[in-house]
């Protein structure tokens, strides 16, 4: 584990997983695998195939309960569009809600491989490009460093006991 990297605007921390690069990966672009290593809680379910390029989208099914910040916002659908795809190296996204504006904060992945044969894993969490109106709300980070470095936990476990799409 690396130490996390933390600015105003963007959260990052890393592991090591043991397995290849591109199983997690494949992992990383199946709408489910999203589901499978969520540690917030808020993610559901999902729809849509794996996503193979920048510009792809599948939708995933929250429920803003399980933060307990916005209760009211309850079980709602949101877009999410791949910005950048490298295969076996990088992926990230936006999310498109029901929200307006629009918020603009982008989740990805860096993945390195290590010379043990396993994969560097560096979760981000990006709001540097949020809407004015979303920055002024003083609400971000809306995912902490915590469930971050939780998330890869999952992600590991999940890929290491061979991750199967639902």
């Amino acid at each position: 584990m690396t130490e996390p990297a933390r600015s105003e605007t963007r959260l990052e921390t890393s592991r090591l997983i043991a397995a290849p690069a591109a199983d997690v990966f494949a992992l990383l672009c199946d709408p489910q695998g999203h589901v499978a290593i969520d540690s917030s809680g808020m993610l559901q379910d999902a729809t849509g195939e794996p996503v193979t390029a920048a510009g792809d989208s599948f939708v995933v099914h929250m429920d803003r309960e399980s933060l307990n910040d916005f209760p009211e916002m309850g079980r709602y659908d949101v877009t999410v569009t791949i910005q950048e795809y490298e295969p076996d190296r990088l992926i990230s996204w936006n999310i498109l809600g029901r929200v307006r504006p629009q918020i603009g904060h982008v989740y990805g992945y860096r993945l390195d491989t290590d010379e043990s044969g396993g994969t560097l894993v560096t979760s981000f969490y990006d709001w540097s490009d949020i809407h004015p109106d979303w920055a002024a709300a003083g609400i971000f980070p809306v995912i902490s460093e915590d469930a971050l470095r939780a998330t890869l936990g999952i992600l590991d476990r999940t890929v290491r006991r061979g991750f199967v799409r639902p």
